[in-house]
């Protein structure tokens, strides 16, 4: 049996993390962008968060857009955009053209995870898609660690500085276009490195899907309870997960008194435990699904057990004393965070029947909102009830997700649960 598809996997992994190296690697510049540029903290801070919208507000139509004309053509367009924003970032000169590029990363960026999700329903069996999501996640998450450490070293070198950076980083994407736009194929049967036994074995019990012959049903998608539930496990989960990479730092500084410097060191722990959490879990889940056949228990079973013993040790992280201990136990909340990761990713591979790409760019689309909400509610939110209240959200918000997914009925399709009427063949 031939292994194309975990090669399949593989370059979409290396586009996730080419994405996250070119999104990242701002947060180690911002200073240096702002003293060249004589910008304020505050535009600064508005540069790095116009790739959010965008990005959140483009899900829905880059999916659709994977949905018409398939990977093979969006995905390295993808890369090229997003190369061309990274590039544009190193010729600003000014508040607007930062913006812009920013804006254009945010844009072209949208579509690699409903471009990832469609392709591994169309590259693997239902027995093994768990696994390639959840090093999907690994890899998005080593990216932006990856992102943060070459902008270190490259910002920091005076013959290359932040605008050389981007333009470095530039280039990895635009080879990975041609690359991938080569080599891969939409369907496996069109693959010359599939051979006839991974044929069969991707395709038991797999509907083949036709790129561009079926309009997405978008009002049996929207007035499905089962997709309600998927996005709001997704809202919630990635609002939580937000803090990481926002305010933990801060958080430690203000309530343990560690430095700052210690305070960077920290936050990489819950990173490293995010990427093995995915991995560990990806796996977990394929093989609960291959011995019980129960999306129920595989999908919904993991997710909800490892949510709430997540809240649960972010909980007790709280009141225990000590930096060290603090953060071991939160990130060993966000490795059980990281097991639930990949069951959000295939279950819209699972319900998404012939329109997997539009549900998951909606189920990505919400859970976007739900990071910029967290982002910028929680100096709000600090202000008025501390970081005490500030971390029983945290916690409450893994609890919610677990609580969405055990509401969610995850028989048949999304649009099979319309509450207009069943939408048959979904």
């Amino acid at each position: 049996v031939t292994i194309a598809r975990y090669k399949v996997v593989l370059g979409l992994c290396v586009a996730a993390s080419l994405a996250y190296i070119c999104r990242n690697s701002i947060s180690v510049a911002e200073s240096t962008i702002r003293s060249d540029l004589d910008l304020t903290k505050q535009q600064t801070g508005w540069i790095m968060a116009m790739f959010s919208l965008p990005y959140a507000l483009a899900q829905i139509p880059s999916g659709g857009l994977v949905q018409r004309f398939g990977t093979r053509t969006c995905l390295p367009l993808f890369a090229i955009a997003w190369s061309a924003a990274t590039f544009l970032l190193g010729k600003a000169n000014g508040w607007m053209l930062l913006a812009t590029a920013r804006i254009g990363q945010g844009i072209s960026q949208a579509g690699i995870f409903p471009a990832s999700t469609h392709t591994i329903s169309q590259w693997f069996p239902a027995t093994e898609r768990a696994f390639p999501n959840g090093a999907l996640g690994a890899f998005m998450s080593l990216g932006g660690a990856a992102g943060m450490g070459l902008a270190g070293f490259l910002v920091a070198n005076p013959d290359i500085g932040w605008r050389g950076m981007y333009f470095i980083f530039s280039v990895p994407g635009l080879l990975f276009a041609g690359l991938f736009w080569f080599w891969f194929r939409n369907q496996p049967s069109e693959h010359k490195a599939v051979n006839a036994a991974e044929l069969t074995h991707i395709t038991k019990e797999q509907e083949k899907t036709d790129i561009g012959d079926d309009p997405t049903p978008w009002k049996h998608l929207f007035a499905s309870p089962a997709t309600w539930w998927i996005c709001g496990q997704q809202f919630c989960r990635a609002a939580a997960q937000i803090f990481f990479s926002s305010w933990f730092a801060t958080y430690l500084q203000e309530t343990r008194g560690v430095s700052i410097k210690e305070s960077g060191l920290y936050s990489m722990l819950p990173l490293f435990a995010l990427v093995a959490g995915t991995l560990v879990g990806g796996r977990v889940i394929d093989l609960i699904f291959q011995r019980t056949g129960s999306l129920r228990a595989s999908r919904q079973g993991v997710a909800c057990g490892s949510l709430v013993i997540c809240a649960l040790l972010i909980a007790v992280a709280f009141l225990a004393k000590g930096a060290p201990a603090a953060v071991a136990l939160v990130s060993a909340g966000v490795f059980f965070a990281g097991t639930a990761g990949p069951s959000g990713y295939t279950i819209t591979i699972d319900m998404g029947g012939r329109h997997v790409a539009p549900l998951f760019s909606t189920m990505n689309m919400i859970g976007n909102f739900g990071a910029l909400a967290f982002i910028a509610g929680t100096p709000y939110m600090e202000q008025y009830v501390g970081w005490t209240g500030v971390m029983a959200m945290f916690c409450s918000l893994f609890l919610v997700a677990a609580f969405c997914w055990w509401r969610l009925d995850s028989s048949g399709t999304v649009f099979d649960q319309s509450l207009l009427h069943p939408k048959e063949n979904s």
